[in-house]
Formats: C-alpha cells, structure tokens, sequence
C-alpha cells in the first residue's frame, strides 16, 4: 500500500485567544483560529485581497505553548495535517468540520500582550537566559 501526505503550512494572525481544555482523560486541548491573506491584482490592475481563515488544534504541550503565549493578532507559523471531522446532530443533519492539527508552531513577530496591541518584550521560557551569557 503507498503512503499520502498530509502537510500543512500557514502563517497567519490570531482571530482570537486560543481556548484551553482538558478531556476527561486529563490531556490538554486549545484551539484557535488563524487568517491568511493573500492579494492579487486583476488583468484591470484592480488590486483585490482575500482572507482564509483557518481552524486549529493543538493537543498535549503544544496546546498549553499556544495558551500561554499566543493572543488574539500574534502572527505565527503553523505546521500540522489537515483532518474533517464529521458529526451527526439531534436533528440527524449531516455537519463537518475541516481543521489544522497542529504539530509546531512558532512565534513571528512581537509577542503580544493579552488584548492584542501591546508588546510584552523579553519574556518566555528563556527570557532570563540571556543575562547569563558573557556576550
């Protein structure tokens, strides 16, 4: 049998805070949005813009990083695969939903402080790291 690929590759900003829960099991799960823009002009020179907005989950540690330091407007790097879920309402109506499993993100630009429009500066796991270097 051959194998498939699933890879998924985004940079995009926060539509909101990721939401933070815990399955009965006790593993972390967040998840959040993110949107990608793209422009382009038209044969006219008409300049057009188009968002895409993505679902994300993480789960595990990735999920309690994206919660501790992503806010809604941070850009950042996702990587994941992308899987559908598919659900059965009370009604019977059919719905699915398309989203980033994310197994790595990354932070790009300023970190932001929690509302969005603020730089929080040196902080983060190795903040205080850099004062024991010589250099």
């Amino acid at each position: 049998m051959s194998r498939g690929l699933n890879k998924v590759m985004i940079i995009g900003n926060l539509g909101r805070d990721p939401e933070l829960r815990y399955t009965p099991s006790g593993r972390a799960v967040t998840s959040f949005t993110v949107a990608t823009s793209r422009t382009w002009s038209s044969p006219d020179g008409e300049r057009h813009e188009e968002t895409e907005w993505f679902n994300v989950v993480a789960w595990g540690k990735l999920a309690e990083t994206c919660k501790q330091y992503l806010v809604k407007g941070q850009q950042a790097y996702i990587e994941g695969r992308l899987q559908t879920r598919r659900w059965e309402d009370q009604e019977g109506r059919k719905h699915f939903s398309t989203e980033i499993v994310a197994d790595r993100m990354l932070i790009l630009g300023d970190r932001l402080r929690s509302g969005g429009t603020e730089p929080l500066g040196d902080t983060g796991p190795f903040a205080d790291e850099a004062e024991d270097f010589p250099f």
